[in-house]
């Protein structure tokens, strides 16, 4: 196409800011001058991206801390779709964030413009009937795990499996000693990574309960070092405080050192969610926990169709690793479950083939495979223009 493209694009958290970079970076090797805009965080920006909100107004997870942000988060798409249907972009993208992007997306498919939600909503776990609105919201569906592609297929959405783009960037067999070297770290001893998640939300439940674990699997390793990789500067400055009440800690704190702390760790304790899929394709052994508001769990308790939520536990031949959520998330049994991930040798070498199984299903070109898709929308509505 000669002429210059336009690609709106919303993501609403960190994970999503991560495909979204890949796949901008993706067009702008086809398309040098296309335009891509609408709310997207620090990667996405990087490649050239037009953010017309912050991307952390979007970042909040559970149904009672939705509604205290609902008036803002209507206001946003509100504005979203005043701008997109004056400027008509050649397609829009919707980048997870499914209660936010799916009521956008119908709304601009019946305006004439072509849609595809990137990361596929998990209506196999729960809200199954969303399928009907899905229907009518998206043009194509992007799954990143195979089964997901297997069932919208089954359901008549017209879906592409992309695989991962982690999964193309993480090395099959990642240098523990260069990660090291990378941070300013001694080669040899115990790391663990601590990763209390990307919202503001999750860092105040998650924080302070992982430090409190580190401090006891300190008692059993004097000499134990932790990392903690921020999503961004925010997120920094929200668990330096938190972190003053553990002088006795040896802490490295940064940001945008994700995949170097992770590949630097014996062991990661990790809040649930995308980053839980990185880390398994570092092969790392890992706890997985979470806490949201007691009245969303008890919601969502009761709606979710699943036995796990973790990725790793979903794509594994079985449930591989332990999950500590809610009630069960305490410093006690946190520590009883690193300690295990740190020592059991024969179960680490059993993560170690799952997780390399992992990668290998997941490992496709997903930016690649997500813009062939994307670029089969294009146009679908032209005549209504």
């Amino acid at each position: 196409m000669s002429r210059t493209l336009s690609f709106a694009l919303v993501a609403g958290e960190a994970s999503g800011d991560l495909l979204g970079a890949a796949l901008i970076r993706k067009i702008k090797c086809h398309h040098p001058d296309a335009r891509c805009y609408g709310i997207g965080g620090p990667m996405m920006i990087a490649e050239g991206f037009e953010s017309l909100f912050p991307m952390e107004r979007l970042s909040v997870m559970g149904l009672v801390e939705v509604l205290g942000r609902l008036r803002e988060l209507l206001g946003i798409r509100r504005q979203l779709k005043a701008t997109f249907v004056a400027e008509k972009p050649d397609v829009f993208i919707g980048i997870d964030a499914p209660d936010f992007n799916l009521a956008l997306e119908k709304f601009l498919k019946s305006n004439g413009i072509p849609t595809v939600h990137y990361v596929s909503p998990q209506v196999w776990a729960w809200r199954e009937g969303r399928l009907k609105k899905i229907r009518l919201a998206v043009d194509h569906m992007l799954a990143l795990l195979p089964f997901e592609a297997d069932y919208y297929q089954g359901h008549g959405v017209p879906v592409t499996f992309v695989g991962h783009p982690l999964a193309d960037q993480v090395a099959w067999e990642p240098d523990t000693v260069a990660a090291r070297r990378s941070l300013g770290m001694d080669e040899e001893g115990l790391v663990v990574a601590l990763l209390p998640g990307s919202r503001k939300a999750e860092v105040s439940r998650l924080g302070k309960l992982f430090l409190n674990t580190a401090r006891l699997l300190n008692k059993d390793h004097p000499d134990i070092r932790f990392v903690i990789p921020c999503a961004n500067e925010k997120r920094k400055l929200q668990l330096l405080p938190i972190l003053e009440a553990f002088p006795d800690l040896n802490v490295t704190v940064a940001v945008g050192k994700t995949s170097e702390m992770m590949a630097a760790a014996n062991a990661i304790l990790i809040a649930s969610g995308t980053a839980t899929l990185e880390a398994a394709l570092h092969k790392r052994p890992m706890v997985i926990s979470y806490r949201m508001a007691s009245l969303s769990f008890a919601i969502l308790s009761r709606l979710v169709k699943v036995e796990h939520v973790g990725l790793p536990n979903l794509l594994a031949s079985g449930p591989c690793v332990p999950e500590l959520l809610q009630d069960d998330a305490t410093s006690e049994k946190l520590h009883e479950a690193m300690i295990r991930a740190l020592d059991d040798q024969e179960w680490r070498s059993h993560l170690v083939q799952e997780f390399t199984a992992i990668h290998k299903t997941l490992k496709r070109d997903a930016s690649a495979l997500a813009y062939e898709a994307v670029m089969s929308v294009v146009g679908k509505y032209d005549a209504t223009k």
